[in-house]
């Protein structure tokens, strides 16, 4: 860590923030607004402070690690795509042919030995400074992001665990939950591995021994959210990105190994019998997420490194960090992809989609149907089973980047044929599904032959006319891709009834209309901002219930209730308080401007 960040301030790609700031929303919210700039920067915080409960901390806090794509680049030591060469190099090995084929399998293969974890016999830097007695979380300026967050939250946590009989290890990134000085609770999810363990001692009636890093190699963070199959050890993959073996060390307290560079190290325990609500805290989605209960993890002791710094990420609405850490993982994983779709070419996964609702892929389809083919295999596989959205153009499609033109590519090439639609399961996250854990899967198919237009446009103001005699409901509407076969209409309503009706009575203008997509008329769905109607269109709904392929074709993006027949309670909405930020205005530690806050909906 002291050496990326040497490295950085030599780059100018660090921000040191000397003036002491409120762990409580103030450091998460220049966080948060850094994280959407174009030029945006790591950040460190010299003096946080907790003015609620009278704490000065001897700990710094960073922020915004992966601030952009060249940061990025930088802490992999390379270009994601050459990682993801070296995958494919290693899948497709064969016996060598020629004398200088078998030095380049040797170089292959002989990388391999450098994957692998070592363990150190003596402690590790993590742990020149230890305390097991009288434990005080109160010493880690853990951060409160969000105004209506249950607490402080632990959000760069790498989380290690192992099975009962310790043969298989994990490292995971799950929210941690500050209960009180010396009690966590761990929010893993019912799909993920450190939950697959925990049942495992739940059944055997015995306490789970879990250890959580914080800093060290930025790198770890990012492994910690690498989509790797049950079983592989997540720093397998470090060793392969470092080309150096993972140094690590045991925790004081249990068997579980760390890496020896870790800044700060929480060791401890759960009991498999002791639950605690957890939450509500503002997550990736973009929402606050509902209270539920959640393992209650006793401290047993922390250590550190001298001079230790605690690393933390804020999630929220796009863009923020993950933009980039998803990024990597998307390009590094290609290849792994490939080995269940072969005809796949690229995919990409749009940081306003937050990645799990949205996906686009380029393949090469050899036959009817194959592109729905792929839809189902992606569907089954590791963390892409919680995709939502897909879909599928051809390989003489535009960059999967070049958005405006990629659309009316796909625009121009769908019909009825084109949808599937599907139920499975969703992140544990999700909020549009009428049931938790299970919900609609849309793929879609762009890979055919462009087809004929036959709808009439209308201006804005002429349709806007004709829609209002229809339903009173309609309040304002805007129109895009007007040139292509399947243009869309976006239509903000005043929600006094289920809106399937609202969609029937406009079968009656389908000359006019395609694609329907209805909205709340609130001033947070500002028609003119496309990119954050990406990130609410592709939250919002629920395939198998909001998406109708009939005459037209329509999408209930709209806040849920009864009226759609939805029982869940709805979130409320991630934003930034007002007075902090006006506080933070005033001490000059940000500087934006109303645009900024209303192009990001912050």
């Amino acid at each position: 860590m002291n050496q990326f960040l040497e490295e950085a301030k030599k780059r100018s790609w660090l921000k040191i923030i000397d003036k002491p700031l409120d762990v409580n929303l103030e450091i998460p919210h220049v966080a948060y607004i850094e994280t959407k700039k174009e030029d945006s920067k790591i950040l460190l915080f010299k003096n946080p402070v907790d003015k609620k409960e009278g704490i000065k901390y001897d700990i710094p806090v960073l922020m915004n690690t992966f601030a952009n794509y060249e940061i990025t680049e930088f802490i992999f030591g390379k270009h994601p795509d050459k990682i993801a060469k070296e995958i494919e190099e290693l899948l497709h090995i064969k016996p060598p042919e020629s004398f200088k084929e078998k030095i380049n399998s040797l170089k292959t293969v002989f990388k391999l030995k450098n994957i692998f974890p070592k363990k150190l016999k003596k402690e590790g830097r993590c742990q020149q400074i230890k305390y097991t007695e009288n434990i005080n979380l109160d010493i880690i300026p853990i951060l409160k992001t969000w105004e209506k967050d249950a607490g402080k939250f632990i959000t760069a946590g790498h989380i290690y665990t192992q099975s009962i009989d310790g043969k298989i290890k994990n490292l995971g990134l799950y929210r941690i939950q500050k209960l009180n000085k010396d009690k966590l609770i761990i929010h893993w999810q019912i799909h993920k591995d450190g939950n697959h363990f925990f049942q495992e001692y739940k059944k055997a009636g015995k306490k789970m021994p879990v250890s959580i890093a914080i800093g060290g190699d930025p790198l770890y963070f990012w492994c910690g959210q690498a989509p790797l199959p049950y079983g592989i050890f997540e720093l397998l993959l470090y060793g392969f990105i470092r080309n150096k073996n993972p140094k690590l060390v045991k925790s004081i307290t249990n068997d579980i190994y760390i890496p020896e560079d870790v800044d700060i190290v929480i060791e401890g325990e759960v009991d498999p019998n002791n639950f605690a609500p957890e939450g509500p805290f503002g997550d990736h989605t973009g929402y606050y997420t509902p209270v539920e209960k959640f393992p209650v993890m006793e401290v047993k002791a922390i250590t550190m490194k001298k001079n230790p710094i605690y690393q933390a990420t804020v999630v929220g609405k796009p863009p923020v960090e993950d933009k980039y850490m998803g990024w990597a993982t998307e390009r590094i994983f290609l290849p792994l992809l490939k080995t269940t779709t072969p005809d796949l070419i690229d995919y990409h996964m749009p940081e306003n989609g937050c990645f799990h609702n949205l996906l686009i892929a380029k393949i090469s389809p050899r036959y009817k149907g194959h592109s729905k083919q792929i839809m189902h295999a992606l569907w089954g596989v590791g963390q892409m089973s919680f995709l939502k959205h897909a879909i599928f153009v051809d390989e003489n499609a535009p960059d999967l980047t070049d958005y405006e033109n990629l659309a009316r590519y796909i625009l121009n090439r769908l019909s009825n044929k084109s949808f599937l639609i599907t139920e499975g399961i969703v992140d544990q996250l999700d909020h549009a599904s009428y049931e938790s854990l299970v919900g609609g899967k849309l793929g879609i198919d762009a890979t055919g032959k462009e087809i004929k237009k036959e709808i009439e446009i209308l201006d804005d103001k002429a349709l806007l006319e004709k829609l209002q005699k229809l339903d009173k409901d309609i309040k304002e509407i805007k129109q895009y891709f007007t040139d292509t076969s399947n243009p869309i209409l976006l239509v903000k309503i005043q929600k006094t009834k289920p809106v399937k009706e609202i969609f029937n009575k406009l079968k009656q203008l389908k000359k006019h209309l395609k694609i329907v997509i209805f909205l709340d008329d609130k001033k947070e769905n500002d028609l003119n901002n496309p990119y954050m109607l990406v990130w609410r269109i592709t939250g919002d709904i629920d395939a198998l219930y909001d998406v109708w392929i009939e005459e037209i074709w329509g999408v209930n993006a709209t806040s849920k209730n009864d009226i759609d027949g939805y029982y869940r309670k709805w979130p409320e909405e991630i934003k930034c308080n007002k007075e902090v930020l006006n506080s933070l205005k005033e001490k000059g530690i940000i500087d934006i401007d109303e645009n900024f806050l209303k192009k990001y909906q912050i």
